[in-house]
């Protein structure tokens, strides 16, 4: 999306910029993050609007399998989660949600992670009706990423504070 399409479109919808109003959904892709990301970012601030920004990892990242199956690699996810971070980061802004798809429930719909869901297992315990979501293995371990990025941030922040 073009920058200043985006600030006429927040004008549009809260006009006098109020707080809790706008929620920009980012779902793009980790290098598209890293190269589009920033200049909304900048955009955004400059204008100064009030929004909450968000990434959904899971829709730009799915792909068919070999075996027909929608499916999503657990890499590509968690990279564009680590890209939102960097970004918000590198902009002096706020990081203000993340948006997955997940189950505690051992399902194998999404490839990779720690304990490694090859194309080959997708068959195996593939229960989704509509899209691929994290395991309970694979939700965790971003889980525990995004807490760290977090908790990487407030000590950064105390420090300068």
């Amino acid at each position: 999306m073009d920058p200043n399409e985006l600030n006429k479109i927040i004008d549009i919808l809260n006009p006098e910029n109020k707080p809790g109003r706008i929620t920009i959904i980012t779902r793009m892709g980790a290098e598209n993050m890293r190269v589009k990301l920033p200049h909304l970012v900048r955009a955004v601030r400059r204008a100064g609007q009030i929004v909450t920004w968000v990434t959904d990892p899971m829709h730009g990242n799915t792909i068919k399998a070999p075996n027909g199956l929608k499916t999503r690699p657990f890499d590509a996810i968690r990279a564009e989660v680590r890209a939102f971070f960097d970004v918000h980061e590198q902009e002096g802004s706020h990081p203000g949600g993340v948006h997955l798809e997940m189950t505690g429930q051992n399902v194998t719909e999404c490839i990779g992670g720690s304990r490694t869901v090859t194309f080959d297992d997708l068959g195996s315990r593939y229960h989704t009706h509509c899209d691929p979501r994290l395991n309970a293995s694979q939700s965790l371990e971003l889980a525990f990423i995004i807490a760290e990025r977090l908790q990487k941030r407030r000590i950064t922040a105390r420090k300068f504070n």
